[in-house]
């Protein structure tokens, strides 16, 4: 919706949201915290943050630059279907309290889970090739190689908690003013190669317009493995896949993190030409220019009118010259005797 000075009428729900989260931006990057292992904006996309919260329109709510990662699954329900209990330390009253354990749903987030290592950048091939040539791979990604007494028995199978190696590339939500700026953002965004983003809120419930939410995101990027299990005899995680395989994994990684900035940096140009828009000239077959036929005809007759102007004119310039030529010949072939000659 725009006003009579063709200016976007922003909802007032909108301006808020954007206030809040831009007054929160403001803070200093080592006071700022979030609920990313992170706990900050990455570094990656700070500048496309900043963009995009210039826009009119258009805010950041959440972001991801893409990160490689290890991740510990949270303890899972016993076989019985009952919670564990466990003990707390110290009751309010000196005893000792019990409780439900808190349980990991489906994918093993909670219940103790935990990140073992997170990196938002690729691992430079320098250090890369170091960890491979000593076999430390394990170590970077905080855990120990299986040595072979790290072996779980096979009754316990269902209580394991694993260990997953994930490449997920960048995922951001913009919340936008409008449906028309909706769709520029997600138009930008499927162009730029995120193929599985989209667009929520796109009807209002109030009596505002709506203010849709784009998630920009792509799963073709994504790599994921299981690369160990918790061993409870070392507390720690222990790797079950050779160094090779680790280096494999971290390899294609960072040829992911390489395709990931391509992306993005497509993303961050085509929006910019979304939503500040320059006439494109068409251009003809070869290369010049391309103007429709009656700009053509307009144009030659223009240029036919100025060729026959600079031909008159021409010809008026040879006569004058012309001219003046005979009537100097004429004075030097004149008698003497009609030459006035003073003393």
């Amino acid at each position: 919706m725009r006003d009579k000075n063709n200016k976007m009428s922003l909802p007032q729900s909108f301006i808020s949201k954007k206030k809040l989260i831009l007054s929160k931006l403001a803070v200093p990057t080592d006071e700022y915290d979030d609920l990313s292992p992170k706990g900050s904006v990455d570094e990656g996309i700070r500048e496309l943050i900043d963009e995009i919260n210039s826009l009119e329109g258009c805010v950041t709510t959440s972001s991801c630059a893409g990160r490689v990662s290890v991740f510990l699954e949270g303890k899972k329900n016993s076989d019985d279907g009952v919670k564990n209990l466990v003990q707390d330390e110290v009751g309010m009253d000196g005893i000792p309290d019990v409780r439900a354990e808190k349980t990991a749903g489906f994918g093993g987030k909670g219940g103790g889970g935990k990140w073992l290592y997170v990196s938002h950048d690729a691992i430079q091939d320098e250090a890369l090739t170091r960890r491979e040539n000593d076999g430390t791979l394990c170590e970077l990604l905080g855990m120990r190689a299986d040595d072979g007494d790290s072996k779980i028995s096979p009754p316990k199978n269902r209580d394991l908690r694993h260990i997953h190696f994930k490449f997920e590339p960048m995922i951001l939500h913009v919340l936008t003013a409008s449906l028309e700026q909706a769709q520029k953002v997600l138009s930008a965004a499927l162009q730029a190669g995120f193929r599985e983003s989209g667009a929520l809120n796109l009807i209002s419930t109030t009596s505002e317009p709506a203010t849709p939410m784009v998630g920009i995101r792509c799963m073709g990027l994504t790599l994921e493995s299981l690369v160990g299990v918790y061993h409870e005899a070392f507390d720690q995680g222990v790797c079950l896949v050779d160094n090779g395989q680790l280096s494999t994994l971290m390899r294609i990684s960072n040829e992911r993190f390489e395709e990931n900035t391509k992306r993005i940096e497509r993303f961050r140009v085509l929006l910019n030409e979304a939503m500040n828009p320059v006439e494109k000239k068409r251009v003809g077959e070869n290369g010049e220019n391309w103007e429709d036929p009656q700009a053509r005809k307009e144009r030659k007759r223009a240029e036919g009118l100025r060729r026959a102007q600079e031909l008159k004119e021409a010809k008026a310039r040879s006569e004058i010259s012309e001219n003046q030529d005979s009537d100097e010949l004429s004075i030097e072939s004149a008698p003497v005797d009609y030459i006035e000659t003073r003393i």
